[in-house]
């Protein structure tokens, strides 16, 4: 599920970023893709805990330090190039 989400975010950010490119409204892409970016961290905590509650310590041992670097490293850039636009925005204001 996880998995789904987290290509549904980045295309939602693409066509965040594309809405931008065009002159439209980019606030609603932009706010599904940062949405479905938690729900892709919150998908992948669930998937997790099954592991804990099942007990698998191999699994979580072998899967819990790379991607919780990942998810922070996605989860920042997801964030930064959704934002993009405003940022964007604003420079063209003031120039």
């Amino acid at each position: 599920m996880w998995m789904v989400l987290g290509l549904l975010a980045i295309g939602a950010t693409l066509v965040n970023l594309y809405t931008f490119s065009v002159g439209k409204d980019y606030k609603l892409p932009m706010a599904i893709a940062l949405s479905l970016t938690a729900l892709t961290v919150c998908a992948d905590y669930s998937h997790l805990s099954v592991w804990v509650e099942a007990e698998d310590w191999s699994a979580l041992a072998d899967v819990i330090p790379g991607m919780g670097r990942a998810w922070w490293v996605l989860t920042i850039i997801s964030i930064l190039l959704n934002m993009l636009p405003i940022f964007l925005e604003r420079t063209r204001k003031q120039a």
